[in-house]
């Protein structure tokens, strides 16, 4: 059986004493095994982190912008191959996998402007002979603790900045689809990244709460479910680290009822069933307003029977399976118990029957949903769609503002002035106008609000660059005997 070692200093480990499953989705089959790290194996790299730390914070920036000018050509180059990847352990469809690869590498491309972001200020003369300037310098070992969606692309949001910056990295990827990461550390090696710069450590709770309190780490990037985000969060903050923890979602998408219809269904079928609803973007609720309701649950229930869902390899499959056997079924425990909280099930998707023994699940949509029953209050990160029905735009602000999660929200409306209102009332982090998934690009940074996300910053594009660096300012004057002198009183400008 394959076994996917971890990458440290510029080296494959794989002896450990215990080894995790990683399955085929499509298949459900266990094809691979991963080490686990042990805490004196995240140790081994978190020393070599430090080792290597120096020499790369004191690398030009012009050497360290030509690693990044080379990994994007490699990582173009080899899409396919890491999509491949992907698909195999993930379960995704190849096209979403290289989509998912083309959206990283938009944050390499941002870190190839590493000269500009990292420009501090000067002024002249702000007192007598006096002159300030600010500069910005690495946080040093910084840890990366990335999820299983996006086995690519959020190691790649966090990496990419952390080493632009002078950062050295311990990358914790998830245990359930970790080669990516392996992939993507030996393509740093070939592109002239320094060993030890970037290390990758596979693990489970165990590996995590060492890093967490491990005195050589000094920030912790995170993206998982909102429980887990606390607790990162909590444990990382309480041992003196900088943290960024990103959580859970429920994304609404609230339709008024001048919106194109055929444009906001198809919207909602995309961005619901894409990547079979595995995405913290995922729209997950439709907030139907007025007498669009009926029109719009029909036009996207149409739509949903000519989906296909199939192994991620096959051209034609349009959705792949779920990442797991258990959380298909816990999935599909939302659907099957919708009734009895008082919705109603207008396709049921755990009744789709699959030729194979993979973790399919079929795609749902779950009509008359309410805050109070679970197939709402919960994110359930898979295949299934509500939609609450709402008699106003008040009315759909409040039901978006007043859930716990803010990562996202979008509205489909052909009035301008009610989008500008919503883009300043919505309490997300990241609103779409039109745009079911309103992800922004790699030059803006991705983060909520709420239970989306605790910490101050969020994740890539500018804000990644304050949070992977600590801002320093210098005062500087040079002798002139003339006017020195003793003075006890407080510093002023003069």
């Amino acid at each position: 059986m394959q076994q996917i070692p971890h990458y440290i200093n510029g080296t494959r480990v794989s002896d450990a004493e215990r080894f995790g499953p990683v399955f085929n989705p499509a298949t459900g089959e266990q094809e691979k095994e991963v080490v686990l790290a042990s805490p004196s194996r995240v140790d081994e790299a978190v020393a070599a982190a430090e080792a290597a730390l120096p020499g790369w914070r004191s690398a030009s920036l012009a050497k360290r912008a030509a690693v990044f000018y080379k990994v994007r050509q490699l990582l173009t180059e080899r899409k396919s191959e890491l999509a491949a990847i992907l698909t195999s352990e993930h379960g995704k469809v190849l096209s979403d996998a290289e989509g998912e690869i083309s959206r990283g590498l938009e944050n390499i491309e941002f870190a190839t402007g590493l000269g500009h972001m990292l420009k501090g200020e000067r002024s002249e003369q702000v007192s007598t002979g006096v002159d300030v300037h600010s500069i910005r310098q690495p946080v040093g070992v910084v840890a990366c603790i990335t999820p299983f969606n996006f086995p690519a692309m959020v190691p790649l949001w966090m990496i990419g900045s952390a080493i632009a910056c002078g950062n050295t990295v311990l990358l914790k990827p998830s245990e359930k689809d970790p080669s990516s990461s392996v992939f993507i550390a030996e393509l740093f090696s070939e592109a002239g990244l320094p060993d030890g710069v970037l290390n990758v450590v596979h693990g489970d709770r165990e590996a995590v709460e060492t890093i967490l309190d491990h005195p050589g780490v000094k920030a912790v990037s995170f993206v998982g479910s909102t429980p887990i985000a606390k607790t990162i969060y909590s444990r990382a903050a309480a041992n003196g680290k900088r943290v960024q923890a990103l959580g859970g979602a429920k994304n609404h998408m609230v339709v008024l009822p001048d919106a194109d219809l055929d444009m906001a269904a198809d919207a909602a079928i995309s961005a619901a069933y894409g990547s079979a609803g595995e995405r913290c973007m995922a729209i997950s609720v439709i907030v139907a307003v007025g007498e669009i309701a009926d029109d719009l649950v029909e036009a996207v229930r149409s739509r949903m029977t000519g989906l296909t869902i199939g192994p991620g390899t096959d051209p034609s499959s349009e959705m792949g399976p779920l990442i797991t056997a258990e959380h298909r079924d816990r999935v599909a425990s939302y659907v099957t118990n919708a009734p009895a909280e008082g919705a109603t099930v207008v396709v049921d998707g755990t009744q789709q029957q699959f030729d194979s023994n993979g973790f399919f699940l079929g795609v749902s949509l779950v009509d008359h949903v309410k805050p109070g029953m679970k197939v709402y209050d919960d994110e359930i990160f898979g295949p299934v769609l509500s939609v609450v029905r709402v008699g106003s735009y008040v009315d759909a602000v409040r039901l978006v503002n007043e859930n716990q999660y803010g990562n996202g929200v979008a509205i489909f409306t052909r009035d301008g002035g009610a989008a500008r209102q919503f883009e300043v009332e919505a309490e997300a982090g990241m609103v779409g106008v039109n745009v079911p998934i309103p992800v922004p690009v790699g030059t803006y940074s991705f983060g909520g609000w709420k239970d989306s996300l605790f910490g101050d910053t969020h994740m890539y594009g500018p804000d990644s660059i304050r949070f992977y660096t600590r801002g320093k300012v210098v005062t500087t004057r040079w002798p002139d005997p003339s006017t020195s002198k003793i003075d006890l009183g407080f510093p002023q400008v003069d």
